[in-house]
């Protein structure tokens, strides 16, 4: 089926919407730490028993074991750890501004270490779509944004940037090794990203009492299943067909669409008025996929 994989990039940012508005509601109520490694520990639950009855892990390559597992250190404990601290330091509408720029330096580490290359064509609708998605990021209340950006904040950002783009890398490497499913790929990175995030943050002191905080608020827990369901399980598994399937700057791409999906959850969930600044960067970012497609 043609544009297979693009289309498959376009879900994973319908699923990383719902997931976001999800994990927001639990992070209102228990703190990030505690919905960043609980999602991961829930979404582990929820595909291991799928992967045992799938067969397992038998026929999974040491390279493709290595390059998924790097991928999941690299983008679930590296890259989203620096993303909650950039939200915690700037904000959240000044990081994903700045988190738009993953699709751009995920084509250039593609270029450098897959050979990937672009045409002039995708080039722009890549540029088109960032700047449409961009539109739909400053919109609204600049509040957010006024006394919060900092150099450390900024470069938290940054680094959260780079952890996403080399995720999608790495992935695209263990792809490139031969096939293997999407399910156990996204296993495979979110039992690494697990292994590591949930030490880690119990040595630190941030995961102490899970089982008391979310007993107290058991609220936090339900937004935080079905933020698992929908983005570390459905829509990380989609994302990785999608990057296994078209070149993974444009996958990036479209992925990185999911503020514009947020905009009829914001209307009709939310009952908030769009601007035509909104609006119009919808319209950018539509004409960009659209170019995209034309490939």
């Amino acid at each position: 089926m043609p544009y297979l994989g693009e289309i498959f990039a376009l879900i994973t940012a319908i699923w990383w919407t719902g997931s976001s508005m999800a994990f927001t509601a639990a992070t209102k109520r228990v703190g990030s730490v505690y919905v960043n490694v609980m999602r991961m520990i829930l979404a582990m639950l929820i595909l291991a028993p799928i992967v045992l009855v799938a067969g397992g892990l038998q026929n999974v390559k040491g390279d493709q074991l290595l390059y998924l597992s790097l991928s999941g250190f690299v983008g679930f404990v590296f890259g989203d750890s620096f993303l909650f601290k950039a939200f915690e330091t700037i904000g959240a509408r000044i990081s994903m501004v700045i988190m738009a720029f993953a699709p751009a330096l995920t084509a250039l580490l593609a270029y450098i270490f897959l050979g990937e290359t672009l045409s002039l064509l995708g080039f722009l609708g890549m540029i088109v779509t960032l700047f449409g998605i961009g539109m739909v990021v400053l919109d609204g209340n600049r509040s957010e944004q006024s006394g919060h950006t900092s150099l450390a904040g900024v470069l938290w950002a940054f680094l959260a940037t780079l952890g996403q783009a080399g995720g999608y890398i790495l992935t695209k490497a263990a792809f490139n090794c031969g096939a293997i499913g999407g399910i156990e790929a996204t296993f495979i990175r979110v039992l690494a990203g697990t292994i590591l995030l949930v030490p880690l943050n119990y040595l630190l002191g941030y995961f102490r009492h899970p089982v008391r905080v979310f007993r107290e608020k058991p609220e936090a827990m339900k937004y935080t299943v079905l933020g698992a369901v929908l983005g570390p399980v459905l829509g990380v598994t989609f994302s990785l067909l999608a990057v296994s399937m078209t070149k993974v700057a444009i996958a990036s791409t479209l992925i990185a669409t999911t503020p514009i999906f947020m905009l009829p959850a914001v209307r009709f969930i939310y009952h908030e008025r769009l601007s035509w600044q909104a609006i119009a960067g919808a319209i950018f970012a539509v004409g960009g996929i659209v170019l995209l497609f034309m490939l």
